[in-house]
């Protein structure tokens, strides 16, 4: 178990994330160099040409490769994707010279289907985080359009192991299960004892994992998880290259973190099934499973309690046995207007949320939203919600949880200056 202060505690966050620009590049080895992005680009250089980890999104592919070419100008002989999100694969055509071979996982052309599949619904859903860089890029008038998001078929299939031997540089790939996709790859040079994960540990390295993302994606397992994290420590890496931030140098600062990651991991996991097992219900074990001090893990990017429901659910489905209402599609909010009218209108009801915003903001907002269902534009029930909305945004640090907010408070802010 690891000891001593978190190693999160000296990384960037998740709000330092951005698109790639010719500035966030620089060598972390003799034979590697990162340039930064969406997720970090790596380039390997060997005396029989180049190997490309991971390509960004489509408009950021030039801005790695620009940086690689200064770099060494040999044929890119290899791009290798560590998992098939956009931010890894979009950039692939950037990088293709004659005989480019594309080395993916073998379920990698599932995970871009399955993004592909419901390419609307995620983009729409994760662009409340994410607006201001994608704005940023849309370009200016006049200028020339950025490169399409590539869609690149591997041309080498993983499901395994693969050695790779260029110029005498032994790079080896191997298949394993990450904390966002189960097509992830690490990419490991045993002379250097050099190791590019990417995202395999999420996106923010010592945080705990996001195993259900609230922009939309599948539930992510645990278990396989936390056998990555042994697999990487039985590697015994001196130099660990993730996909946000920095590396992270030393092997026993790393061991050290991997095995507080997993030990924390499966903390929870255990605690869950606890849970479940004990005749417990999801909110109680999400309000109370907590990790103990000695397994403290950043929250930055996903939060314990999301990931106590995201195992629930992962075992359980979405019926938790508590309502025949959660049978049918017939919401809550359809009553919240008979509410309303009982209760003698909107007014009573913003009032008691307003009385709430302090003390208990999430309760003020399921007030809110009563009274909101039957009167959308009450002033009081919007300023009530507006306020709850700020109170959970002055607590908050973790980066989902806080872009969520800001969002949220724009359009109460909105709907307020309309109903005025």
């Amino acid at each position: 178990m690891a000891t001593g202060e978190p190693i999160w505690r000296t990384r960037p966050s998740a709000f330092d994330i951005q698109p790639a620009t010719s500035v966030r590049h620089r060598a972390v080895h003799a034979r590697v160099h990162l340039s930064e992005g969406t997720t970090n680009s790596h380039l390997i250089v060997t005396p029989a040409g180049r190997i490309v980890v991971n390509t960004g999104l489509g408009f950021e592919g030039p801005v790695h490769k620009a940086y690689f070419d200064s770099v060494d100008r040999s044929p890119v002989r290899y791009v290798i994707l560590t998992q098939g999100h956009v931010d890894h694969v979009g950039g692939t055509d950037c990088f293709r010279d004659a005989g480019t071979e594309i080395v993916a996982h073998a379920r990698n052309p599932w995970q871009q289907a399955d993004d592909l599949r419901v390419q609307p619904f995620r983009s729409r859903r994760a662009y409340f985080a994410w607006a201001a860089a994608i704005d940023g890029k849309r370009g200016t008038p006049g200028a020339a359009p950025p490169p399409p998001q590539s869609r690149p078929e591997p041309t080498i299939l993983v499901d395994d192991r693969l050695a790779l031997e260029l110029g005498g540089v032994r790079v080896e790939v191997i298949a394993c299960a990450g904390a966002e996709t189960t097509d992830s790859l690490l990419v490991w040079l045993p002379a250097e004892r050099v190791l590019v994960t990417s995202n395999v540990f999420s996106a923010l390295f010592g945080h705990f994992p996001n195993l259900a993302t609230i922009r939309g994606d599948r539930y992510r397992d645990p278990l396989p998880y936390a056998n990555t994290l042994e697999l990487v420590r039985a590697l015994e890496p001196e130099l660990l290259c993730v996909g946000h931030g920095g590396p992270i140098a030393g092997r026993e600062v790393i061991r050290a973190e991997l095995g507080r990651m997993r030990d924390a991991v499966l903390y929870v996991h255990d605690a869950v099934v606890a849970a479940m097992n004990a005749g417990g219900d999801v909110w109680t074990a999400m309000r109370d499973i907590r990790l103990p001090p000695a397994l403290e893990q950043g929250e930055g990017y996903g939060k314990v309690a999301w990931s106590v429901r995201a195992i629930w659910e992962m075992y359980a489905g979405w019926f938790h046995h508590v309502s025949t209402t959660e049978l049918y599609p017939v919401p809550a909010s359809t009553v919240h207007p008979d509410l309303v009218r009982l209760a003698g209108g909107p007014e009573a009801i913003a009032a008691a949320a307003r009385a709430k915003v302090v003390t208990a903001p999430v309760e003020a907002i399921h007030l809110a939203e009563v009274a909101l269902a039957a009167s959308p534009s009450h002033p009081g029930a919007l300023g009530a919600s507006l306020d709850a909305h700020r109170a959970l945004l002055a607590g908050a640090t973790n980066f989902w949880e806080t872009r969520w907010l800001e969002h949220r408070i724009r359009g109460l802010e909105r709907a307020l200056e309309n109903a005025s």
